[in-house]
This record gives C-alpha cells, structure tokens and sequence, in this order.
C-alpha cells in the first residue's frame, strides 16, 4: 500500500507526538492540597467557638 496523504500544514503522526512534551514535576505533597487546610481551619475554628460557648453554658 501506499503512504497515506497528509494534508499541506499538519505534522504526520510519527513525528512531533506530545506524549512527552512535557516533564512531570514532583508532587508538592500539602502545599498541592488546600482543601487540607481549609478543614485544619474550620476545625481550629470550630474548637475555638466550642470553648467559648463552653464558657458561657458555665463549664
């Protein structure tokens, strides 16, 4: 068979693959995952508000 035509502009198949075009970085580990420190926040927010309602109930 003969080779299949490829259109005036586009890159054949064989070359220019973007399968590594780009180098992973490395996990950030925490710093990549707010979401953590939104719940240490409300957490941290929520004890501080159960202490002080603690406080006014008498305990």
């Amino acid at each position: 068979m003969s080779t299949p035509k490829v259109p005036p502009g586009e890159t054949p198949p064989a070359e220019g693959s973007t399968g590594s075009a780009h180098i992973e970085r490395a996990d950030g580990g925490l710093w990549e995952h707010p979401g953590a420190f939104l719940v240490l926040i409300v957490i941290g927010a929520l004890m501080i508000a159960a202490f002080f309602i603690a406080r006014i109930w008498g305990w």
